[in-house]
């Protein structure tokens, strides 16, 4: 691996185009889906996939053999990263299209060459509970960059604040997506009240972004206690870091379970910009960054 350091996933920011891209093959037709697909839910790996064309949805619908290709791109040529098997089995229907859950039946990765693969899967990231064949489903999930967020949720004393990836934006038709893990101690409330706020935020603040990850399971301490000052959201009240650049508040509409994670469909009714928009905060998974790296392309870490 050179002077590579091995991680498990690689925190990167964009800066102008992301240079990956996702294709959707559904019966005869090849559908560009790289700004509008997702990773909802982990277990098992579930992409999200939004169509606006009817007959583009008709394919995808009928189709027994759905593929996703992922590509990576430096200033000269275009490499296949990895492949994705998918099945149909779930949609949620709009006026302006339609979203697709397809689940992730089996994959095949070009990050490296099969030897290296498997020491580095021996050696780095074997788990009882990883199998071979499920840790290549995570890779194929985050061999396209998933952009970080910051969750808001208040109830009378009750407070949580925790960064997200597995979520998706559908400016177009003002609704959002969420995939959140059932053992997030917010789940429930948020579903009982049907409420969440989601904040745009830096990639400068990446440390203190992942000291909010342990919120996820976890109750957080006082709002006086955070290593940040908040602002209280014009509708909802929920407190946002202040230095959000842009936050959005959600109700609530539908909700899928997919497995590890909830799907919940949200209508955005309030939206506020408070600052110019910077790099965000991406992740990726370390076998792409380092197929990225032997392209000759890098991603810029953070």
């Amino acid at each position: 691996m050179g002077n590579i350091e091995i991680t498990e996933y690689s925190t990167i920011t964009i800066r102008g185009e992301i240079p990956e891209a996702a294709y959707l093959k559904a019966a005869s037709k090849i559908i560009n889906v790289s700004q509008n697909h997702w990773v909802f839910c982990l277990d098992p790996v579930t992409f999200g996939i939004w169509i606006e064309n009817n007959d583009e949805a008709k394919a995808i619908r009928t189709s027994n053999d759905l593929q996703l290709f992922f590509y990576t791109s430096n200033s000269k040529k275009k490499f296949l990263s990895a492949t994705a098997t998918l099945k149909y089995f779930n949609k949620i229907e709009d006026e302006k299209g339609t979203l697709f859950l397809l689940r992730l039946v089996s994959s095949k990765l070009y990050h490296a060459g099969p030897i290296r693969m498997s020491i580095l899967f021996n050696r780095y990231y074997k788990k009882p509970e990883l199998t071979f064949e499920y840790y290549k489903s995570l890779v194929t999930a985050y061999s396209y960059p998933r952009r970080v967020r910051i969750i808001s949720f208040k109830e009378e004393n009750y407070f949580n604040i925790f960064p997200m990836d597995l979520l998706g934006e559908l400016s177009d038709c003002n609704k959002y997506i969420f995939g959140l893990r059932h053992t997030n101690t917010t789940l429930a409330k948020i579903i009982q009240t049907g409420k969440v706020v989601v904040s745009e935020i830096s990639s400068e603040h990446k440390k203190i972004i992942y000291q909010l990850g342990k919120h996820h399971s976890s109750s957080p301490p006082s709002l006086s206690l955070l290593p940040f000052k908040t602002i209280p959201t014009k509708q909802f009240d929920f407190p946002i870091p202040e230095w959000t650049e842009r936050y959005k508040e959600i109700r609530i509409i539908k909700t899928i379970n997919l497995g590890s994670h909830m799907l919940m469909w949200g209508e955005v009714v309030h939206e506020e910009i408070l600052k110019p928009s910077s790099p965000h905060l991406y992740h990726i998974h370390f076998l792409q960054y380092f197929f990225q790296h032997a392209k000759g392309f890098v991603h810029e870490l953070v």
